[in-house]
C-alpha cells in the first residue's frame, strides 16, 4: 500500500519507490514518486513533504 495516497497494488510485484524512514520502509506509488522527486532525492521524510 502506498504510504502517500494509500493506493493499493493490484496484479505482480509493483516497481514502486521505497524509502526507510526511521528505520521502516515506506513504499510510494508511481504517482506519488513523480509528485515528489525532488524531495525523495533530497533524502527528505514523507512528513515533509
Amino acid at each position: 500500500m502506498c504510504a502517500g495516497c494509500g493506493a493499493k497494488a493490484e496484479g505482480p510485484q509493483p516497481t514502486w519507490t521505497f524509502s526507510v524512514e526511521n528505520g521502516e520502509r515506506r513504499y510510494f506509488c508511481d504517482v506519488c514518486s513523480r509528485e515528489n522527486l525532488r524531495a525523495i532525492e533530497g533524502r527528505l521524510d514523507s512528513s515533509w513533504w
